[in-house]
């Protein structure tokens, strides 16, 4: 490994490098499974929606060719399926979250590794390698931009294309050198703006593709010798600087390959923006606590961190976009239906007017001892008063998903099939997730 006087960008190149010749430990490999098989869980129902099914038509000439493909099995080109896969797997908002650096990892990341992966005739061990180089180096950027990033920028869209960059590069089987150039290629594409989905709009999934595709092209470049400027993120100028405040890459990079962020993911239970969480949950805990019908309650108050608010605190969604990125939408919906699933985003239950109801009785505050606690921990104290006087409240501490409280494999798998089932077929489903399964002991990979 490179001493703590080269760049960022060669010390996240050199530990990447290394996982293609150094063995990963059993765990690991279950972790970076579990990670694959959520990624399908979200992939699937999202490539039969917009905007992925419009991307179809708008890059037609990339498609029906190529060593790629996408979702449902159409040929592509590498960066197109990428662009296309990675704009699918977060389209319906149930991808995974890395929860220290605000980031979505797996819809950039996994999409750019397949692509590649397909096209190269990689095995699983290989593309697995690739996932974990990508969760590794972008979780570790991700947190080092920190807060201060995230009031402007879409981490997933910024962080999530050094996800892409290295799970590419490793999977081209590029030397430290080439990796470090790549990187820092990739450092040049990251983008993102945080307004792009504070309105109803298409833009936010599109972030994660184009993070995917950009990675794909940093890491195609750089096996060609093309070269970036090695204190990209780092330098006076670089993006530490221009896109946050001057972050500790040292503290960024120092427990690269002892630590693996990749085993302490989130895995979502709701479908919905992962900032509304804690408040769904911890309604639902109040409401059984209390023994309480929706009908029953007078004022619901919920206080969480600010970004949740600043992100979804929506009080009037009139779209599924908006609905999703709304925490009086989805906790109404919890507490009326029991659960907030694809189905609560229909034009029926937008418009349905017992949610609309429940909504103007609940009202949204910052905690501040729970804001000074973001981003490592997300909770949200909710309180209930009654229309016959009793009153409640209940502090969730974190979300069902998170690593203090994961989704078992069982539950993984369970997700997996109620998501994709409905769009392949049940047995095409479980097919497919044996497969993903036992994807370290496969051999070239042809889904």
């Amino acid at each position: 490994m490179p001493t703590q006087d080269t760049t960022a960008a060669q010390r996240f190149a050199a530990f990447a490098a290394s996982l293609n010749g150094a063995p990963l430990a059993p765990e690991v490999i279950h972790h970076a499974k579990r990670a694959i098989v959520d990624w399908y869980a979200a992939l699937l129902p999202g490539a039969v929606e917009p905007p992925p099914t419009l991307l179809e038509r708008a890059l037609a000439d990339d498609l029906d060719r190529g060593g790629a493909r996408l979702a449902l099995g159409r040929a592509a080109t590498v960066r197109t399926a990428a662009l296309i896969n990675g704009t699918a797997a977060h389209t319906v908002e149930v991808d995974d979250i890395y929860r220290e650096a605000i980031y979505h990892p797996g819809a950039p990341t996994i999409a750019a590794a397949l692509a590649l992966a397909q096209a190269r005739r990689a095995t699983g061990l290989q593309m697995i390698r690739a996932v974990v180089a990508g969760y590794e180096v972008s979780t570790r950027i991700g947190a080092a931009l920190g807060r201060a990033h995230y009031r402007h920028w879409h981490n997933t869209g910024t962080a999530g294309t050094f996800g892409a960059v290295s799970a590419a590069a490793t999977l081209l089987g590029l030397d430290a050198a080439r990796h470090a150039h790549a990187l820092c290629t990739g450092a040049t594409f990251a983008a993102g703006l945080q307004q792009a989905f504070r309105m109803d709009s298409m833009s936010k999934p599109l972030h994660a593709g184009h993070a995917a595709e950009a990675g794909v092209l940093a890491a195609l470049a750089a096996e060609q010798g093309v070269t970036g400027s090695l204190d990209v993120l780092d330098g006076e100028a670089g993006l530490g600087r221009a896109m946050s405040d001057g972050p500790d890459w040292h503290a960024a990079t120092a427990t690269l390959g002892q630590d693996f962020h990749i085993t302490r993911m989130t895995f979502k239970n709701h479908a919905c923006c992962g900032h509304t969480f804690a408040p769904i949950d911890g309604a639902l805990e109040l409401q059984a606590r209390m023994g309480v019908r929706w009908q029953d309650l007078q004022a619901v108050e919920i206080s969480t961190y600010g970004p949740a608010l600043a992100v979804a605190g929506n009080p009037d969604p009139r779209t599924a976009a908006e609905a999703r990125f709304s925490i009086p939408f989805v906790v109404a919906t919890a507490l009326i239906h029991g659960s907030v699933r694809l189905s609560a985003f229909t034009p029926e239950r937008l418009a349905d007017a017992d949610i609309r109801a429940l909504m103007a009785r609940i009202r949204l505050a910052v905690d501040p001892g729970l804001d000074a606690r973001f981003p490592g921990q997300r909770a949200a104290r909710v309180r209930f008063a009654t229309a016959d006087g009793r009153q409640g409240e209940y502090l969730q501490p974190t979300r069902k998903g998170d690593p203090e409280q994961p989704l078992s494999d069982a539950e993984l798998s369970d997700k997996f099939m109620e998501l994709a089932a409905p769009v392949v077929g049940e047995a095409r489903a479980r097919a497919l997730l044996g497969h993903l399964w036992a994807l370290d002991a496969r051999g070239h990979l042809l889904f």
